[in-house]
């Protein structure tokens, strides 16, 4: 008998893909097939999916970009995508399917509510991207990475925490060294997409740190393509060793090697942080949507595992000031340390599995 197939859907960022990457994991663990249905875009950060996911890329688009012209294409393109996802359902017939959020994930999700198969969403941040929102009351569950998730009236969520990759785990609670007067890491992200204000104000943060501390400092800064070269003429003037690239590959190692680190707040990262348990200084992104990522940022804010600095008030005498604080105080840096992994949930990809196979169970 054939495997039962589970079919993801999922958008063109990380935030989206990571925690779709870790289910897939989890579910071929189980014996599953899995195929992951996402766009050009998507696909560009599905390469850490196991070899035996089948990627298959649909048509989709958003209204939120464009001018008049594309957006008079949006509906036709969707519209063409969805009666592809349809035909492929019904050639090789999926028995649950996972939408994570982002535009890429509409025709799979409107394909399997026409055919009316079993279908769930993961919203990773504490408020509904809009895709998940258009579905929330026409799917089976809805697992809410944070916790309390904004939902819809009717709606209601069942809190899984937000799935970390397996190579996240490999170093789930990693042994944290505390800084002191030896080589110490500090490491720099902004989501898959990189930050601009970060490119603009670490680098002159990290240079006006007190010089037993910026002596001893080794930076990896996740910057745009556009941005780079800025970021490391200004480290390179201060005289810090930096390492720079537009994406890391290795986000786990590098996390897990960290005294400290400055990041957006977004979903995918701050699950992450909390898994590996390291001190963070988080910098919630601006225009994100219902300024989701400050209600990301919360969790760990309370628990006193990391400092928010909101964007307008970030300049790089605030971003030193905090960094000296936490980087000059070791017994502060560890117990930040300890209190991150208290906001962990390492064991959430087993529990959208479990998810996912119970739905699968109910229609069998």
């Amino acid at each position: 008998m054939m495997a039962p197939l589970l079919l993801i859907a999922a958008g063109g960022t990380g935030g989206h893909m990571f925690p779709a990457q870790a289910l897939a994991e989890t579910m071929i663990a189980r014996g599953w097939r899995v195929k992951l249905s996402t766009d050009a875009r998507g696909a560009r950060y599905a390469g850490g999916f196991p070899a035996q996911v089948a990627v298959e890329r649909v048509s989709s688009a958003t209204f939120a970009r464009g001018g008049a012209l594309a957006r008079l294409a949006v509906g036709p393109r969707i519209a063409g995508g969805v009666i592809a996802a349809a035909v492929r359902m019904l050639r090789d017939r999926p028995a649950v399917v996972v939408g994570f959020g982002g535009y890429p994930s509409i025709p799979a999700l409107a394909a399997a509510t026409l055919l009316r198969l079993p279908r769930m969403i993961h919203e990773q941040n504490g408020i509904l991207g809009r895709v998940n929102a258009a579905f929330a009351r026409r799917v089976q569950a809805v697992a809410c990475g944070s916790w309390p998730t904004a939902l819809p009236d009717s709606v209601t969520g069942i809190h899984t925490g937000n799935p970390v990759r397996a190579a996240v785990l490999e170093r789930a609670g990693a042994p944290y060294i505390p800084p002191g007067d030896y080589p110490m890491s500090l490491l720099v992200i902004g989501g898959s997409q990189g930050a601009r204000i970060l490119s603009d104000v670490v680098p002159a943060a990290v240079a006006a740190l007190p010089e037993g501390l910026r002596a001893n400092l080794r930076v990896a800064h996740q910057a745009r393509d556009e941005d780079a070269d800025r970021a490391a003429a200004a480290y390179a003037a201060a005289g810090i060793r930096a390492d720079i690239a537009p994406f890391f590959t290795d986000i786990p190692r590098r996390l897990s090697e960290a005294q400290l680190v400055i990041s957006r707040a977004g979903a995918s990262s701050i699950a992450d942080i909390a898994a590996i348990g390291r001190p963070a200084i988080l910098i919630p992104y601006a225009a994100a949507a219902a300024d989701h990522q400050t209600a990301n940022a919360r969790g760990l804010v309370g628990a006193e595992a990391a400092v928010m600095i909101p964007e307008k008030l970030l300049d790089p005498a605030t971003l030193c000031a905090q960094m000296a604080a936490i980087l000059g105080n070791p017994a502060a840096a560890a117990r930040m340390a300890g209190n991150a992994l208290t906001q962990g949930k390492p064991d959430a990809a087993e529990r959208l599995a479990a998810l996912v196979e119970e739905l699968a169970g109910d229609t069998a």
